[in-house]
């Protein structure tokens, strides 16, 4: 789960976490009128969408006056930005975040993340602040300091006193420093984050040390416990498939290809992404429905990969265990029912009650071509919407 700029630096502040003071608006009055409060000679109007690279698409602007926060905020809301992050499509912005300015002296990056290699939250830093981490460790990865964080003892503070040292902090600066990245690992493990990244991290003229930016990401399979989180969910950033899905308890993600896929269990799931592309086929999606769906369950998935309008055809491959291959096959059948069928969809049943499932399926009346197996599967889907 995704969060706003905005909503994450408000998550920070509780921490201990220095950040500038800021105010969202909807609308452009908003925005002035949130300029007025702040009542700084210079503000910052800053597009919020869940996405990074806002900066390089026009949504972050810098203005001098009440004039001209109206002119950004006119000009920015409803825009469409394009970024590295949205894809071609790009999102429509409808919310902004006007912030105090501020005298930025330096810049850095820090950042937590899970690195699955080790199981263990690591600790990331650079003196490249406010260029995206992936282009540094791309052309400079010796800029990259870390610190992998014990689970049992936490981040220590000469962990922090060591990156800070690495990343050349000023030494009057150490200790707010430190405290800065104890606060953001706090924020991390108690809110269950999957990233908390901070790009730029900027020391100020006047001697600050202050999160100038804030991506907090979070674990899905954690939001039931954190309601505060869940309450800064927008789902008009999400995916509207994506959603759907959710309230299915489908594992489910959009993709760019053209043959929707129905899997159970995400191992097989990702092996016949796999074997798609191996023939030649491009998957629009990852779906996992589980091993123990219902007809319902499995109705609603297929749905969801119908009402993709990029899906030239369907492969739906199951092997059954715990998920049942005639429960599929009344899902399949009753969302063809209900919605149609207009595109090539080929069906893989093994396993248990496969005999049942493809009779059910033999009998429908739908044109549902049978596989034999995966790779018989991949290739008639491949073929046919090729």
């Amino acid at each position: 789960m995704n969060i706003h700029e905005y909503q994450g630096k408000e998550i920070l502040r509780k921490y201990g976490v220095m950040v500038p003071n800021g105010k969202v608006a909807f609308t452009v009055e908003e925005a002035v009128e949130a300029a007025k409060e702040l009542g700084t000679q210079v503000c910052v109007v800053k597009a919020q969408i869940h996405a990074g690279g806002r900066g390089k698409a026009g949504g972050v602007k810098v203005a001098k006056n009440l004039d001209e926060v109206r002119i950004y905020a006119n000009e920015i809301l409803g825009k469409t930005l394009v970024t590295h992050q949205t894809g071609p499509e790009g999102k429509e912005v409808k919310r902004l975040l006007i912030e105090e300015g501020c005298d930025i002296k330096k810049e850095y990056y820090v950042g937590l993340v899970l690195d699955r290699v080790t199981s263990r939250v690591v600790l990331m830093a650079s003196e490249e602040g406010g260029t995206e981490i992936e282009e540094v460790a791309a052309k400079t990865p010796e800029k990259i300091f870390k610190e992998v964080i014990d689970p049992v003892l936490g981040l220590m503070p000469y962990q922090a006193r060591r990156i800070a040292l690495r990343i050349n902090i000023p030494k009057e600066l150490m200790n707010q420093a430190v405290k800065f990245m104890m606060g953001l690992y706090q924020a991390y493990i108690e809110k269950d984050c999957s990233i908390a990244e901070i790009n730029p991290l900027v020391v100020t003229g006047d001697g600050k040390v202050m999160a100038l930016d804030a991506k907090l990401n979070f674990d899905d399979n954690a939001v039931s416990r954190q309601k505060d989180i869940v309450a800064y969910r927008d789902i008009e950033e999400e995916d509207p498939k994506e959603i759907e899905a959710s309230k299915f308890d489908l594992s489910y993600i959009s993709l760019e290809g053209n043959i929707g896929c129905m899997v159970n269990g995400a191992g097989l799931a990702m092996a016949t992404m796999d074997i798609v592309k191996h023939y030649g086929g491009d998957p629009a999606n990852f779906l996992d429905c589980g091993g123990g769906a219902t007809a319902e369950k499995v109705t609603g998935a297929f749905k969801i990969i119908l009402a993709d309008p990029n899906v030239k055809g369907i492969f739906v491959n199951i092997f059954g265990g715990i998920m049942k291959c005639d429960v599929i096959a009344e899902g399949v059948i009753e969302a063809i029912k209900q919605e149609g069928l207009n595109v090539p969809l080929v069906v893989r049943l093994e396993g248990t009650n496969v005999d049942v499932g493809k009779k059910l399926i033999a009998e429908s009346g739908f044109n549902i071509i049978s596989a034999q197996s995966m790779s018989d599967g991949a290739q008639k889907i491949v073929s046919l919407v090729g």
